[in-house]
């Protein structure tokens, strides 16, 4: 016999790129899930996975039950859904992906308010460095910041965000002034690598001037936009940063706004959902939540 919570232990499974992440994803251990999948594999009488240097692979068999498990999944949550329908309370599990720093300064608080306020939804956040490419249908929500890739998911807009050319009042005082865009080569520049885009082609748009682009060779760079941050305030160069993410350090004069009759490209932040039909009361309420929190952006208060 397997039951739903083995479906659900399975789809982590055929879900993740190595036992050792599905035991991340289930707050367990290595062994433990190991110890689990051989029991299901005894109980059932087949092997469902085989591990090769490439990661886990399903077997046959393996990609039967994930794909018959994960509709039997969907059918069991659209049940109680429905039946929840009939009475005023919101239920289910929810699964949100978000960026690791705006992930966990605006968006955890939220997960943790919204259980807390319904008793019986069990809630997932998951952060990544770019949770774009985790789009599948197991996320309910996916919040993301910036461009966007070509999706079949529908897009909402959450909180309007700049991106801040600036750096410290410290390197600026010790280094040539930077008047136009060109001069940002004569400068270090520290570079964020996200969401697969050019991070050496540095763009700008003004009123009178029109649009123009600069090649900077990045003097550092990381995928953590909270190291770059915190090495423009010790003064090691010149960055483009979400307005959310130093919106305080420019208030409290840590680092300073450059070539403010320049723009850079709008980086705002929204959800990727599902198609309206079909999608979980609970995904609707928390998109609500969403709005209500993020609507007035907390870092222009």
């Amino acid at each position: 016999m397997i039951s739903t919570d083995d479906l659900t232990f399975f789809h982590v499974l055929a879900t993740a790129p190595s036992l050792a992440e599905a035991a991340r994803r289930l707050n367990v251990t290595p062994p433990a899930v190991t110890q689990r999948l051989r029991a299901l594999e005894g109980r059932v009488g087949v092997k469902l996975i085989e591990r090769t240097s490439r990661g886990l692979s399903l077997t046959d068999e393996g990609e039967l039950v994930a794909s018959e498990g994960a509709a039997i999944i969907a059918a069991v949550d659209d049940l109680s859904e429905r039946l929840a329908s009939r009475t005023s309370q919101v239920r289910g599990h929810l699964r949100v992906a978000a960026p690791y720093g705006f992930g966990r300064r605006y968006i955890a608080p939220i997960v943790q308010e919204f259980a807390g306020r319904h008793a019986a939804v069990s809630a997932t956040l998951e952060l990544f460095d770019s949770p774009i490419r985790q789009m599948s249908e197991s996320w309910d929500i996916v919040v993301h910041i910036g461009s966007l890739p070509e999706s079949d998911r529908l897009v909402t807009t959450l909180a309007p965000n700049q991106r801040v050319l600036c750096a410290s009042p410290g390197y600026l005082q010790r280094v040539l002034p930077i008047l136009k865009p060109d001069d940002l080569v004569l400068h270090r520049c520290l570079a964020l690598r996200e969401n697969n885009e050019d991070v050496t082609l540095w763009r700008f748009a003004h009123s009178k001037h029109g649009n123009t682009t600069v090649r900077v060779k990045p003097s550092m760079s990381s995928n953590d936009g909270e190291i770059v941050r915190d090495w423009a305030l010790a003064g090691l160069g010149v960055m483009v940063r979400s307005e959310w993410d130093v919106a305080d350090d420019l208030a409290a004069g840590r680092l300073q706004a450059i070539l403010p009759g320049w723009s850079s490209p709008q980086a705002d932040v929204v959800a990727l959902l599902h198609a309206r039909h079909g999608r979980s009361s609970r995904t609707n309420k928390f998109l609500q939540a969403l709005r209500d929190s993020l609507n007035s952006p907390p870092w222009r208060r």
